[in-house]
């Protein structure tokens, strides 16, 4: 029977179940540079989703999409003793299912949901990609250990060729020269801000399959501090001036449409810091955009 309300929260059900996806929790909150509560995000993001609904106006489509929701990851105390058990519950869910959704927590997620895709398809990292969505490089240094502000560095001493990195929506006056020119030198593809306003989110995805032409898997990294501050106050990292919500969602529809997008995460929102839904809101309309976009892939 059709409720009243269609709503995305219908669509979650048990672990157990069968599902084309699978959603891990991954409430990650030590080792930011900028201290908050992102370990809070995976809770929130499943209480908005009543308010999300089902029909796409635009489209004249219905979401139908379950989603396995085989909860939050036990976690130790640092990133280091994270990474582990966050590996292995990406790395069951991808073996589970088309697609799995990683709901951080912060951006030190993203390097053992990468390693946890790699292995659960049994591919080195040469045959891995990496697309970012975010305004920062993640390239700090590893001397002090990991954070949220080098999973992208750890990737790469990891393994992960430069060459397999696409980062989009990087900001003005939020990064390093010196960063900027290591992903140059990287070979990573660099697509700011800027560049995507100008030229369309479109292009940039176009650019960014081109270029990950010849990988079998990738995984998207979805960080909300590349959206306007404004469209997402909940984002400690997020600048003004950062990619318009509209763009953000157009293009995570388009990356979840393409099928060697095994696992995409979600990382930075601290909910406290936005005390009314605007933010929450957003995160949900980003998982409707995601399953809109998964459900091209037929």
């Amino acid at each position: 029977m059709t409720s009243a309300w269609p709503n995305l929260s219908e669509l979650l059900v048990a672990a157990d179940a069968a599902a084309p996806v699978g959603l891990v929790g991954a409430p990650l909150g030590v080792g930011s540079v900028t201290p908050g509560r992102c370990d809070l995000a995976p809770a929130a993001l499943r209480a908005v989703l009543r308010r999300i609904g089902r029909y796409d106006l635009d489209t004249e489509r219905e979401l139908a999409t379950l989603v396995a929701d085989r909860g939050d990851v036990v976690l130790g105390g640092s990133i280091e003793a994270a990474t582990g058990p966050l590996r292995a519950a990406v790395a069951a869910s991808v073996g589970a299912h088309a697609l799995t959704l990683l709901i951080g927590g912060n951006n030190a997620v993203t390097r053992p949901g990468l390693l946890g895709m790699a292995e659960a398809l049994g591919l080195p990292l040469e045959r891995c990609g990496l697309i970012t969505l975010d305004a920062h490089f993640d390239l700090r240094g590893l001397d002090q250990g990991l954070s949220n502000g080098n999973p992208v560095r750890a990737l790469l001493g990891d393994g992960l060729p430069g060459a397999n990195i696409v980062q989009i929506g990087l900001a003005p006056f939020a990064n390093s020269r010196a960063m900027h020119e290591d992903a140059v030198a990287g070979g990573h593809l660099v697509i700011t801000a800027r560049a995507v306003r100008e030229q369309g989110i479109g292009e940039a995805i176009d650019r960014a399959l081109d270029r990950l032409e010849g990988v079998e898997a990738i995984f998207l990294d979805c960080d909300i501090d590349v959206i306007e501050r404004s469209q997402f106050p909940a984002a400690p990292g997020a600048r003004p001036g950062g990619m318009d919500v509209h763009l953000f969602f157009a293009g995570v529809r388009r990356l979840a449409a393409e099928p060697r997008v095994r696992a995409i995460d979600l990382t930075e929102w601290d909910p406290p810091l936005d005390p009314g839904d605007l933010s929450s809101l957003v995160a949900g309309r980003w998982l409707a955009e995601v399953l809109a976009g998964f459900e091209r892939r037929a």
